[in-house]
């Protein structure tokens, strides 16, 4: 509990019962995503010897994994994590190994390599989309889940950009399938971890519920949320053609070096962006932030395009960066406001498959546009989207159901209150 004149803290929030151990634990298998992509491409390459195989199986392994988020989510809305969680993770981990193995001895099919990828892919279990529902069951307060989802993206960008580092290190020391092994082993060993905490074991699902007496007031029956969805489309669209226009950039400079320096300076102030902003209280809603944000970001964007050399590209891609963290923890609470407990992990499971699917088709399309426009040009047009997207949180979607800050003077109702969510959470989701 914070204390009257203080707001609460990213160390209060890792206080909260449960809360720190669940996190850490979830953050291990996490890592395996931040591992997997390239190890994967690196792994089927040095094996086949074709970029073709490789390409098609990291393509397969990522749409599979994105597109059947949203129905593996919902099965855990249903059935509850600690059921299906545990299956899903054993069965990815065993796929990936099996693609170690095959990669090693790379005396097999090389397009054998593409269905089991994508039936590992398939399997992926969600532990980031639990992750914000444990967060949103052991937080009511509304200003400790903005600061829990700020710490959660931001951790979360931390693990995609070391996961390509350590992946380098492996390499070094042994050969591009260990890569594999140890992203099956990261989320075998996190998600094991992470059923036997009690947060996670409180989620029963939706079939230990009593039926709801009537379609929840948001009318949302398909945990479609537009305004989080089309921001977090237009946010994955330009950072994945943003990593291609860099890299056109870096080269009509003579600085192709350079692109390193340029993608951490948009992960350096997307990390400091995130922490600060869920350090801060806002009076605005949710709604009314992501449409500012989505809007403010297209600004530095547009601008990086007319930047004259390497200083000015690193200064409007970090305060690009500024905004990127924000803007999707606002999508993730605002998904959460408008969610039930019919659909609270897959509303927020949406989420990030809009922005993966964005960001793939950034990159997909950013090729062409660099061929055919000026950079500058390029850069304009990859920021339209997310102008374009800051209407939708104010135009489209349900009504969102707010939560309430807690008062910091009511200590009694307050220990009330948590005692009454922690006998709950044993029948909910």
């Amino acid at each position: 509990m914070a204390l009257p004149d203080q707001p609460p803290s990213y160390q209060a929030v890792l206080r909260t019962p449960t809360a720190g151990r669940t996190f850490q634990v979830s953050l291990v298998g996490r890592l395996s995503y931040g591992i997997v992509f390239l190890s994967l491409t690196l792994a089927i390459t040095s094996s086949t010897g074709s970029y073709v195989v490789a390409g098609a199986a990291v393509a397969v392994f990522g749409l599979a994994n994105s597109l059947l988020a949203p129905l593996r989510s919902g099965l855990i809305d249903r059935h509850g994590s600690a059921r299906l969680l545990l299956p899903m993770g054993v069965a990815y981990a065993l796929l990936l190994a099996v693609l170690a193995a095959l990669t090693w001895s790379g005396a097999t099919d090389a397009w054998l390599l593409v269905p089991v990828a994508a039936a590992a892919g398939a399997c992926a279990p969600p532990l980031g989309p639990v992750m914000r529902t444990v967060w949103s069951d052991l937080l009511p307060d509304a200003r400790m889940l903005q600061r829990a989802y700020s710490l959660d993206t931001v951790c979360e960008e931390v693990l995609y950009v070391t996961g390509p580092l350590l992946v380098g290190l492996l390499v070094i020391v042994a050969d591009p399938p260990l890569g594999i092994a140890v992203s099956a082993a990261l989320v075998l060993v996190g998600t094991l971890a992470f059923v036997r905490t009690p947060a996670v074991r409180a989620q029963r699902g939706t079939l230990a519920m009593p039926a709801p007496a009537a379609p929840d007031a948001a009318g949302d029956r398909h945990g479609m949320t537009p305004g989080p969805l089309s921001v977090a489309a237009a946010l994955g669209l330009a950072l994945g053609s943003l990593n291609l226009f860099v890299v056109a950039f870096a080269g009509r400079h003579g600085q192709l070096a350079s692109v390193a320096w340029i993608e951490a300076a948009l992960a350096v102030g997307s990390v400091v962006g995130g922490l600060l902003y869920g350090s801060l209280d806002w009076r605005t809603s949710a709604r009314t932030r992501l449409a500012v944000l989505a809007a403010a970001l297209a600004a530095p964007l547009a601008l990086a395009g007319t930047s004259s050399g390497l200083p000015a590209m690193m200064a409007a891609t970090a305060v690009t960066g500024l905004l990127v963290a924000p803007t999707l923890t606002t999508a993730y609470l605002l998904a959460d406001e408008q969610a039930t407990d019919q659909n609270r992990t897959r509303v927020g499971t949406w989420v990030t498959t809009a922005f993966n699917l964005g960001n793939a088709a950034g990159a997909a399309g950013a090729g062409f546009l660099v061929g055919a426009l000026p950079l500058p040009a390029c850069f304009a047009l990859a920021a339209g989207p997310l102008l374009l997207s800051a209407l939708a949180p104010l135009a489209f979607g349900p009504p969102a159901k707010p939560r309430a800050a807690a008062d910091p003077g009511a200590d009694e109702l307050t220990a009330l209150t948590d005692t009454r969510e922690g006998a709950e959470g044993s029948t909910r989701r």
